[in-house]
Protein backbone atom coordinates (compact mmCIF):
# COMPACT_ATOMS: atom_id res chain seq x y z
CA UNK A 1 0.00 0.00 0.00
CA UNK A 2 1.11 3.31 -1.00
CA UNK A 3 -1.56 5.64 -0.80
CA UNK A 4 -3.88 6.62 1.67
CA UNK A 5 -6.66 7.36 -1.10
CA UNK A 6 -6.63 3.07 -0.99
CA UNK A 7 -8.57 3.22 2.70
CA UNK A 8 -11.63 5.51 0.93
CA UNK A 9 -11.72 2.85 -1.98
CA UNK A 10 -11.47 -0.03 -0.28
CA UNK A 11 -14.48 1.63 1.93
CA UNK A 12 -16.35 2.68 -0.91
CA UNK A 13 -16.17 -0.95 -2.45
CA UNK A 14 -17.38 -2.58 0.56
CA UNK A 15 -19.96 0.21 2.26
CA UNK A 16 -20.92 2.20 -0.80
CA UNK A 17 -24.46 3.53 0.56
CA UNK A 18 -22.85 3.78 4.55
CA UNK A 19 -22.44 7.14 5.86
CA UNK A 20 -19.00 8.12 5.40
CA UNK A 21 -19.07 11.76 6.79
CA UNK A 22 -21.51 14.08 8.31
CA UNK A 23 -21.81 18.11 9.53
CA UNK A 24 -24.15 19.61 10.91
CA UNK A 25 -25.73 20.95 7.21
CA UNK A 26 -24.54 17.96 5.17
CA UNK A 27 -23.31 14.25 4.78
CA UNK A 28 -21.90 11.96 2.43
CA UNK A 29 -21.62 8.22 1.43
CA UNK A 30 -18.62 6.11 0.95
CA UNK A 31 -19.77 6.43 -2.41
CA UNK A 32 -20.49 10.07 -3.26
CA UNK A 33 -17.12 11.07 -1.25
CA UNK A 34 -15.49 8.91 -3.72
CA UNK A 35 -16.58 10.16 -7.08
CA UNK A 36 -16.71 13.86 -5.66
CA UNK A 37 -13.27 13.51 -5.16
CA UNK A 38 -12.35 11.77 -8.01
CA UNK A 39 -14.77 14.91 -10.06
CA UNK A 40 -12.39 17.38 -7.78
CA UNK A 41 -8.64 15.46 -8.40
CA UNK A 42 -9.84 15.05 -12.30
CA UNK A 43 -10.83 19.19 -12.40
CA UNK A 44 -7.71 19.85 -10.40
CA UNK A 45 -5.07 18.20 -13.09
CA UNK A 46 -5.42 21.48 -15.02
CA UNK A 47 -4.70 23.78 -11.92
CA UNK A 48 -1.98 22.27 -10.23
CA UNK A 49 0.96 20.19 -10.93
CA UNK A 50 1.40 16.50 -8.44
CA UNK A 51 3.75 17.31 -5.34
CA UNK A 52 2.35 21.04 -4.91
CA UNK A 53 0.44 22.29 -2.36
CA UNK A 54 -2.95 23.13 -2.45
CA UNK A 55 -4.53 25.56 0.11
CA UNK A 56 -8.26 24.59 1.16
CA UNK A 57 -9.84 28.18 2.79
CA UNK A 58 -12.36 26.95 4.73
CA UNK A 59 -13.71 25.68 8.02
CA UNK A 60 -14.00 21.86 8.51
CA UNK A 61 -16.73 20.14 7.29
CA UNK A 62 -18.10 17.42 4.48
CA UNK A 63 -16.75 19.70 2.15
CA UNK A 64 -13.21 20.26 3.14
CA UNK A 65 -12.60 16.31 3.61
CA UNK A 66 -13.92 16.25 0.19
CA UNK A 67 -11.89 18.48 -0.84
CA UNK A 68 -8.77 16.84 0.49
CA UNK A 69 -9.36 13.42 -1.06
CA UNK A 70 -9.75 15.24 -4.36
CA UNK A 71 -6.33 17.19 -3.91
CA UNK A 72 -4.89 13.46 -3.22
CA UNK A 73 -6.48 12.47 -5.85
CA UNK A 74 -4.53 15.21 -8.06
CA UNK A 75 -1.13 14.14 -6.86
CA UNK A 76 -0.67 16.97 -5.05
CA UNK A 77 -0.70 17.75 -1.01
CA UNK A 78 -3.38 20.00 1.23
CA UNK A 79 -3.19 22.83 3.14
CA UNK A 80 -6.06 23.58 5.39
CA UNK A 81 -6.38 27.20 6.14
CA UNK A 82 -9.24 28.73 8.70
CA UNK A 83 -10.57 32.04 7.34
CA UNK A 84 -10.91 32.70 10.86
CA UNK A 85 -7.33 33.34 11.31
CA UNK A 86 -5.44 36.53 11.52
CA UNK A 87 -5.01 37.93 8.27
CA UNK A 88 -1.20 38.10 9.20
CA UNK A 89 -1.13 34.72 9.72
CA UNK A 90 -2.93 33.52 6.49
CA UNK A 91 -0.19 35.54 4.80
CA UNK A 92 2.54 34.37 6.32
CA UNK A 93 1.15 30.44 5.62
CA UNK A 94 0.58 31.63 1.82
CA UNK A 95 4.28 32.70 1.68
CA UNK A 96 6.14 29.68 3.62
CA UNK A 97 3.75 27.29 1.30
CA UNK A 98 4.30 29.18 -2.01
CA UNK A 99 0.78 27.14 -2.85
CA UNK A 100 -0.80 29.57 -6.45
CA UNK A 101 -4.03 27.36 -5.63
CA UNK A 102 -6.41 28.22 -3.30
CA UNK A 103 -9.73 26.08 -3.13
CA UNK A 104 -12.62 28.04 -1.38
CA UNK A 105 -16.48 27.52 -1.36
CA UNK A 106 -17.51 30.90 -2.96
CA UNK A 107 -14.58 31.41 -5.69
CA UNK A 108 -12.68 34.50 -5.36
CA UNK A 109 -15.19 36.12 -3.04
CA UNK A 110 -13.69 33.75 -0.36
CA UNK A 111 -10.58 35.13 0.09
CA UNK A 112 -9.69 38.46 1.22
CA UNK A 113 -8.45 41.73 -0.27
CA UNK A 114 -5.68 42.31 1.51
CA UNK A 115 -4.30 39.08 0.74
CA UNK A 116 -3.36 40.03 -2.78
CA UNK A 117 -3.18 36.30 -3.62
CA UNK A 118 -2.31 36.08 -7.33
CA UNK A 119 -2.46 32.59 -8.00
CA UNK A 120 -5.81 31.05 -9.03
CA UNK A 121 -8.61 30.87 -6.61
CA UNK A 122 -11.08 28.06 -7.25
CA UNK A 123 -14.69 27.33 -6.58
CA UNK A 124 -15.33 24.27 -4.90
CA UNK A 125 -19.31 23.50 -6.60
CA UNK A 126 -17.30 24.68 -9.88
CA UNK A 127 -14.78 21.61 -9.64
CA UNK A 128 -17.34 19.43 -8.94
CA UNK A 129 -19.10 19.93 -12.09
CA UNK A 130 -16.09 18.55 -13.68
CA UNK A 131 -15.85 14.72 -15.33
CA UNK A 132 -14.27 12.06 -13.26
CA UNK A 133 -10.64 11.31 -16.11
CA UNK A 134 -9.89 7.75 -14.88
CA UNK A 135 -7.20 7.38 -16.94
CA UNK A 136 -5.21 11.06 -16.33
CA UNK A 137 -5.82 9.85 -12.54
CA UNK A 138 -4.53 6.14 -12.85
CA UNK A 139 -1.42 8.05 -14.58
CA UNK A 140 -1.22 10.31 -11.51
CA UNK A 141 -1.58 7.21 -8.74
CA UNK A 142 0.98 5.06 -11.33
CA UNK A 143 3.67 7.59 -10.68
CA UNK A 144 3.08 8.33 -7.39
CA UNK A 145 5.33 6.98 -4.29
CA UNK A 146 4.32 6.57 -1.10
CA UNK A 147 7.20 9.52 0.49
CA UNK A 148 5.33 11.80 -1.64
CA UNK A 149 3.51 14.50 1.08
CA UNK A 150 -0.10 13.91 1.86
CA UNK A 151 -0.57 17.26 4.08
CA UNK A 152 1.02 20.11 5.51
CA UNK A 153 0.10 21.38 9.25
CA UNK A 154 1.59 24.76 10.45
CA UNK A 155 2.32 24.78 13.96
CA UNK A 156 3.93 27.77 16.28
CA UNK A 157 7.19 29.14 15.21
CA UNK A 158 10.28 30.66 17.61
CA UNK A 159 11.13 33.36 14.88
CA UNK A 160 7.26 34.30 14.63
CA UNK A 161 6.92 32.92 11.13
CA UNK A 162 4.46 29.58 11.57
CA UNK A 163 6.62 26.24 10.82
CA UNK A 164 5.00 23.80 8.12
CA UNK A 165 4.96 20.19 9.07
CA UNK A 166 5.39 18.17 6.01
CA UNK A 167 3.85 14.46 6.54
CA UNK A 168 3.65 11.53 3.87
CA UNK A 169 1.71 8.89 2.91
CA UNK A 170 4.02 6.53 4.40
CA UNK A 171 3.73 8.09 7.55
CA UNK A 172 0.09 8.29 8.01
CA UNK A 173 -0.21 4.63 6.68
CA UNK A 174 2.66 3.28 9.45
CA UNK A 175 0.84 5.10 11.84
CA UNK A 176 -2.79 3.94 10.69
CA UNK A 177 -1.54 0.08 10.47
CA UNK A 178 -1.61 0.00 14.21
CA UNK A 179 -4.07 2.70 15.62
CA UNK A 180 -7.73 1.71 14.46
CA UNK A 181 -6.79 -2.09 16.02
CA UNK A 182 -5.09 -1.18 19.32
CA UNK A 183 -7.74 0.92 20.36
CA UNK A 184 -11.07 -1.50 18.95
CA UNK A 185 -11.88 1.07 16.23
CA UNK A 186 -14.31 -0.22 13.58
CA UNK A 187 -16.75 -0.25 11.03
CA UNK A 188 -19.10 0.44 13.32
CA UNK A 189 -18.05 2.96 15.42
CA UNK A 190 -19.24 6.31 15.07
CA UNK A 191 -16.03 9.03 15.48
CA UNK A 192 -17.08 12.32 17.18
CA UNK A 193 -14.61 15.13 15.53
CA UNK A 194 -13.44 17.68 17.49
CA UNK A 195 -10.23 18.92 16.43
CA UNK A 196 -10.02 21.40 13.37
CA UNK A 197 -9.03 19.95 10.21
CA UNK A 198 -5.42 21.86 10.69
CA UNK A 199 -4.74 20.19 13.64
CA UNK A 200 -2.68 16.97 13.47
CA UNK A 201 -5.21 15.17 16.15
CA UNK A 202 -8.30 15.33 13.18
CA UNK A 203 -5.57 12.56 11.05
CA UNK A 204 -6.38 10.38 13.72
CA UNK A 205 -10.24 10.58 12.90
CA UNK A 206 -10.39 11.19 9.48
CA UNK A 207 -8.14 8.30 8.19
CA UNK A 208 -8.99 5.84 11.11
CA UNK A 209 -12.63 6.35 9.73
CA UNK A 210 -11.76 5.89 6.04
CA UNK A 211 -9.55 2.52 7.07
CA UNK A 212 -11.85 0.89 8.80
CA UNK A 213 -15.17 2.23 6.76
CA UNK A 214 -16.59 3.76 10.33
CA UNK A 215 -18.72 7.45 10.43
CA UNK A 216 -17.19 10.43 11.51
CA UNK A 217 -19.32 13.36 12.97
CA UNK A 218 -17.84 16.55 12.38
CA UNK A 219 -18.89 18.75 15.48
CA UNK A 220 -19.35 22.55 14.93
CA UNK A 221 -16.73 24.48 17.29
CA UNK A 222 -19.40 26.61 18.40
CA UNK A 223 -20.51 23.97 20.18
CA UNK A 224 -17.32 23.44 22.92
CA UNK A 225 -18.55 26.79 24.50
CA UNK A 226 -21.99 25.46 24.86
CA UNK A 227 -21.87 21.84 26.96
CA UNK A 228 -25.81 20.95 27.17
CA UNK A 229 -26.19 21.78 23.10
CA UNK A 230 -22.34 19.65 22.56
CA UNK A 231 -23.66 16.96 24.67
CA UNK A 232 -27.08 17.26 22.76
CA UNK A 233 -25.49 16.45 19.74
CA UNK A 234 -22.86 13.65 20.84
CA UNK A 235 -26.01 11.65 22.10
CA UNK A 236 -28.41 12.59 19.01
CA UNK A 237 -25.63 10.95 16.63
CA UNK A 238 -25.24 8.18 18.59
CA UNK A 239 -21.22 8.82 18.58
CA UNK A 240 -19.03 5.94 20.03
CA UNK A 241 -15.38 7.35 19.99
CA UNK A 242 -13.85 10.66 21.38
CA UNK A 243 -10.28 11.01 19.89
CA UNK A 244 -10.29 15.07 21.32
CA UNK A 245 -7.88 17.47 22.44
CA UNK A 246 -7.80 17.44 26.56
CA UNK A 247 -8.89 20.85 27.24
CA UNK A 248 -11.93 19.74 25.20
CA UNK A 249 -13.23 17.07 27.50
CA UNK A 250 -11.89 19.36 30.40
CA UNK A 251 -14.66 22.25 29.21
CA UNK A 252 -17.34 19.75 29.63
CA UNK A 253 -16.73 18.66 32.94
CA UNK A 254 -15.61 22.27 34.19
CA UNK A 255 -18.80 23.45 33.51
CA UNK A 256 -20.45 20.28 35.04
CA UNK A 257 -22.26 19.18 31.71
CA UNK A 258 -22.03 15.37 32.48
CA UNK A 259 -25.00 16.76 35.34
CA UNK A 260 -27.10 17.24 32.24
CA UNK A 261 -26.63 14.52 30.36
CA UNK A 262 -24.03 11.68 30.14
CA UNK A 263 -23.54 10.38 26.63
CA UNK A 264 -24.10 6.67 27.05
CA UNK A 265 -23.16 5.37 23.67
CA UNK A 266 -19.60 7.00 24.07
CA UNK A 267 -17.53 3.50 24.71
CA UNK A 268 -13.94 4.83 23.47
CA UNK A 269 -12.28 8.48 25.24
CA UNK A 270 -8.34 9.05 23.48
CA UNK A 271 -6.75 12.48 24.61
CA UNK A 272 -3.76 14.22 23.99
CA UNK A 273 -2.40 17.81 23.70
CA UNK A 274 -1.41 18.33 27.33
CA UNK A 275 -1.95 16.58 30.56
CA UNK A 276 -4.75 15.38 31.72
CA UNK A 277 -5.89 16.69 34.77
CA UNK A 278 -6.95 13.87 36.81
CA UNK A 279 -10.06 15.26 38.31
CA UNK A 280 -10.92 15.90 35.16
CA UNK A 281 -10.31 12.14 34.39
CA UNK A 282 -12.31 10.77 37.51
CA UNK A 283 -15.16 12.85 36.61
CA UNK A 284 -15.71 11.43 33.14
CA UNK A 285 -14.70 7.78 34.56
CA UNK A 286 -17.52 7.98 37.39
CA UNK A 287 -20.25 8.97 34.34
CA UNK A 288 -18.86 6.48 31.71
CA UNK A 289 -17.15 4.10 34.12
CA UNK A 290 -17.46 1.38 31.22
CA UNK A 291 -15.60 3.76 28.45
CA UNK A 292 -11.99 2.63 27.61
CA UNK A 293 -9.60 5.46 27.96
CA UNK A 294 -5.99 6.20 26.24
CA UNK A 295 -3.39 8.99 27.30
CA UNK A 296 -1.85 9.81 24.01
CA UNK A 297 1.14 11.98 23.41
CA UNK A 298 3.15 13.12 20.30
CA UNK A 299 4.26 16.05 18.26
CA UNK A 300 3.12 16.56 14.87
CA UNK A 301 6.09 16.01 13.63
CA UNK A 302 6.00 12.11 14.18
CA UNK A 303 2.59 12.08 12.57
CA UNK A 304 -0.06 12.51 15.55
CA UNK A 305 1.76 10.16 18.58
CA UNK A 306 4.26 8.26 19.30
CA UNK A 307 3.17 7.08 22.88
CA UNK A 308 0.10 5.43 24.40
CA UNK A 309 -1.49 4.33 27.77
CA UNK A 310 -4.19 2.85 28.21
CA UNK A 311 -5.70 3.58 32.09
CA UNK A 312 -6.68 0.58 33.51
CA UNK A 313 -6.56 1.66 36.83
CA UNK A 314 -7.51 4.69 39.46
CA UNK A 315 -5.29 7.53 39.46
CA UNK A 316 -4.78 9.66 43.01
CA UNK A 317 -5.12 13.60 42.16
CA UNK A 318 -1.39 14.23 43.31
CA UNK A 319 -0.17 11.46 40.52
CA UNK A 320 1.62 11.55 37.49
CA UNK A 321 -0.67 10.34 34.53
CA UNK A 322 1.74 8.20 32.00
CA UNK A 323 2.21 8.52 28.30
CA UNK A 324 3.39 5.32 27.89
CA UNK A 325 5.45 3.30 25.46
CA UNK A 326 5.63 3.68 22.43
CA UNK A 327 3.62 2.49 19.28
CA UNK A 328 4.71 -0.17 16.95
CA UNK A 329 7.05 0.64 14.52
CA UNK A 330 8.29 3.48 16.24
CA UNK A 331 11.41 4.07 18.81
CA UNK A 332 11.08 6.72 22.01
CA UNK A 333 14.34 7.03 23.85
CA UNK A 334 15.52 9.32 26.44
CA UNK A 335 18.77 10.68 25.98
CA UNK A 336 20.69 13.20 28.78
CA UNK A 337 22.37 16.47 28.32
CA UNK A 338 25.50 14.46 26.86
CA UNK A 339 23.02 12.66 24.20
CA UNK A 340 24.06 9.33 26.30
CA UNK A 341 20.78 6.96 26.36
CA UNK A 342 18.61 7.24 29.49
CA UNK A 343 17.19 3.22 30.78
CA UNK A 344 17.07 4.45 34.82
CA UNK A 345 13.79 5.06 36.59
CA UNK A 346 13.35 8.71 37.71
CA UNK A 347 15.62 10.16 35.69
CA UNK A 348 14.66 12.64 33.30
CA UNK A 349 16.30 13.20 29.76
CA UNK A 350 15.12 14.55 26.16
CA UNK A 351 11.97 12.28 24.34
CA UNK A 352 13.35 11.33 20.94
CA UNK A 353 12.07 9.24 18.22
CA UNK A 354 12.90 7.61 15.47
CA UNK A 355 10.63 5.56 12.69
CA UNK A 356 8.42 5.43 9.62
CA UNK A 357 5.99 7.92 11.19
CA UNK A 358 8.56 10.99 11.11
CA UNK A 359 7.40 14.09 9.20
CA UNK A 360 9.35 15.27 5.88
CA UNK A 361 10.50 18.16 7.90
CA UNK A 362 9.36 21.57 7.67
CA UNK A 363 7.95 22.88 4.46
CA UNK A 364 10.15 25.29 2.59
CA UNK A 365 12.31 25.52 5.56
CA UNK A 366 15.55 23.36 5.69
CA UNK A 367 17.40 25.32 8.71
CA UNK A 368 14.47 24.36 11.54
CA UNK A 369 14.28 21.34 9.88
CA UNK A 370 18.11 20.48 10.24
CA UNK A 371 17.85 21.42 14.08
CA UNK A 372 14.92 19.10 14.86
CA UNK A 373 14.98 16.45 12.83
CA UNK A 374 18.54 14.60 12.94
CA UNK A 375 21.30 11.72 13.12
CA UNK A 376 20.58 9.21 16.18
CA UNK A 377 23.53 10.13 18.64
CA UNK A 378 23.47 6.52 19.96
CA UNK A 379 24.10 5.11 16.11
CA UNK A 380 27.01 6.01 14.21
CA UNK A 381 26.95 3.42 11.91
CA UNK A 382 24.13 4.04 9.06
CA UNK A 383 21.42 7.08 8.64
CA UNK A 384 18.99 6.86 11.20
CA UNK A 385 17.09 10.54 11.25
CA UNK A 386 15.56 11.03 14.79
CA UNK A 387 12.84 13.70 16.19
CA UNK A 388 14.16 15.56 19.20
CA UNK A 389 10.86 16.50 20.66
CA UNK A 390 12.32 19.43 23.05
CA UNK A 391 10.02 17.13 25.55
CA UNK A 392 11.24 16.38 28.72
CA UNK A 393 10.20 12.92 29.98
CA UNK A 394 11.39 9.88 32.62
CA UNK A 395 10.10 6.05 33.65
CA UNK A 396 8.46 5.34 36.14
CA UNK A 397 8.71 2.26 38.16
CA UNK A 398 6.41 0.35 35.87
CA UNK A 399 8.72 1.08 32.86
CA UNK A 400 5.81 3.49 31.55
CA UNK A 401 7.56 7.37 30.27
CA UNK A 402 5.83 10.22 31.80
CA UNK A 403 5.99 13.71 30.55
CA UNK A 404 8.06 16.26 32.66
CA UNK A 405 7.90 19.32 30.97
CA UNK A 406 9.63 21.51 28.10
CA UNK A 407 13.51 21.70 27.65
CA UNK A 408 12.76 25.20 25.96
CA UNK A 409 10.29 27.63 26.29
CA UNK A 410 7.16 26.04 24.42
CA UNK A 411 4.11 24.91 25.50
CA UNK A 412 0.84 22.36 25.30
CA UNK A 413 -1.80 25.13 25.98
CA UNK A 414 -5.92 24.19 24.61
CA UNK A 415 -4.55 21.35 22.46
CA UNK A 416 -2.01 23.64 20.83
CA UNK A 417 1.64 23.82 20.49
CA UNK A 418 2.95 27.50 21.22
CA UNK A 419 6.81 28.96 21.01
CA UNK A 420 6.07 31.46 24.18
CA UNK A 421 9.16 33.60 21.99
CA UNK A 422 6.49 34.04 19.01
CA UNK A 423 3.99 35.35 21.79
CA UNK A 424 6.89 37.98 22.76
CA UNK A 425 7.85 38.80 19.09
CA UNK A 426 4.52 40.48 18.77
CA UNK A 427 4.53 42.24 22.51
CA UNK A 428 7.54 43.60 21.60
CA UNK A 429 6.62 44.91 18.26
CA UNK A 430 4.67 47.29 19.86
CA UNK A 431 6.17 50.83 20.47
CA UNK A 432 4.88 52.00 23.84
CA UNK A 433 6.09 48.26 24.84
CA UNK A 434 9.94 48.06 26.38
CA UNK A 435 10.08 44.88 27.41
CA UNK A 436 8.02 41.68 27.24
CA UNK A 437 8.30 38.19 28.80
CA UNK A 438 5.43 35.15 28.82
CA UNK A 439 5.35 32.06 31.04
CA UNK A 440 3.11 29.32 31.23
CA UNK A 441 2.03 29.17 34.37
CA UNK A 442 0.99 25.15 34.65
CA UNK A 443 -1.43 25.07 37.73
CA UNK A 444 -3.51 27.23 36.23
CA UNK A 445 -3.17 26.60 32.90
CA UNK A 446 -2.88 30.22 31.34
CA UNK A 447 0.21 32.33 29.58
CA UNK A 448 0.98 35.24 31.65
CA UNK A 449 2.27 37.95 29.90
CA UNK A 450 4.80 40.36 32.17
CA UNK A 451 5.88 43.85 30.12
CA UNK A 452 7.66 46.80 31.37
CA UNK A 453 5.33 49.73 29.11
CA UNK A 454 2.60 52.04 28.70
CA UNK A 455 -0.12 50.03 27.73
CA UNK A 456 -2.74 48.93 29.34
CA UNK A 457 -3.42 44.87 29.23
CA UNK A 458 -6.74 45.39 27.14
CA UNK A 459 -5.30 46.99 24.76
CA UNK A 460 -2.06 44.63 24.12
CA UNK A 461 -5.06 42.06 24.08
CA UNK A 462 -6.97 44.10 21.26
CA UNK A 463 -3.87 44.50 19.52
CA UNK A 464 -2.74 41.46 19.56
CA UNK A 465 -5.62 39.64 18.38
CA UNK A 466 -4.55 41.11 14.84
CA UNK A 467 -1.82 38.91 14.25
CA UNK A 468 -1.92 36.10 16.35
CA UNK A 469 -5.65 33.03 16.86
CA UNK A 470 -7.05 33.78 20.15
CA UNK A 471 -5.43 30.72 21.71
CA UNK A 472 -1.89 32.48 21.85
CA UNK A 473 -3.18 35.30 23.53
CA UNK A 474 -2.20 35.12 26.60
CA UNK A 475 -4.88 35.27 29.53
CA UNK A 476 -3.46 37.71 31.91
CA UNK A 477 -0.98 41.01 31.49
CA UNK A 478 1.06 42.62 34.58
CA UNK A 479 2.98 45.54 34.08
CA UNK A 480 6.07 45.62 36.03
CA UNK A 481 8.81 48.65 36.55
CA UNK A 482 11.47 46.05 35.30
CA UNK A 483 11.86 42.71 34.47
CA UNK A 484 13.60 40.67 37.00
CA UNK A 485 17.15 39.22 35.53
CA UNK A 486 18.95 36.53 36.58
CA UNK A 487 22.94 36.54 37.49
CA UNK A 488 23.88 36.06 33.83
CA UNK A 489 21.83 39.04 32.79
CA UNK A 490 18.34 36.89 30.92
CA UNK A 491 15.03 37.49 31.78
CA UNK A 492 14.29 35.50 35.54
CA UNK A 493 11.66 32.92 34.31
CA UNK A 494 11.07 31.36 37.46
CA UNK A 495 10.96 34.80 39.65
CA UNK A 496 8.13 35.96 36.32
CA UNK A 497 6.63 31.99 37.56
CA UNK A 498 6.45 32.66 41.53
CA UNK A 499 4.81 36.32 40.82
CA UNK A 500 1.93 34.48 38.94
CA UNK A 501 2.02 31.56 41.63
CA UNK A 502 2.82 28.54 38.92
CA UNK A 503 5.64 26.38 39.16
Amino acid sequence: MRNVLEYLEHSAEKYPEKEAVADMANSCSYKELLQNSKRIGSSLTAASAPKTPVIVLMDKGVEALTAFMGIVYAGCFYILINPEQPLLRIQQILKVSGADCIITLNGTGSVPKELSFTGKVLDYYELLKGDIEEEKLQLIRDLSQDIDPLYCNFTSGSTGVPKGVLVSHRSVIDFMEYFPDLFHITAGDIIGNQAPFDFDVSVKDIYSTLKVGATMVIIPKRLFSIPMQLLDYICEHKVTTLIWAVSALCMITQLKGLTYKVPVTVNKILFSGEAMPIKHLKIWQKYLPEASYVNLYGPTEITCNCTYYRISREFELDETLPIGKAFPNEKVFLLDENNALITEEDITGELCVSGTALALGYYNNTEQTQKAFVQNPLNPHYLEPVYRTGDLAFYNKDGDLCFAGRKDFQIKHMGHRIELEEIELIINSYPDIQRACCVFDTRKNRITAFYVGNMEGRQIQGKMQESLPVYMIPSVFSSLPELPITANGKIDRKKLLELCGGK
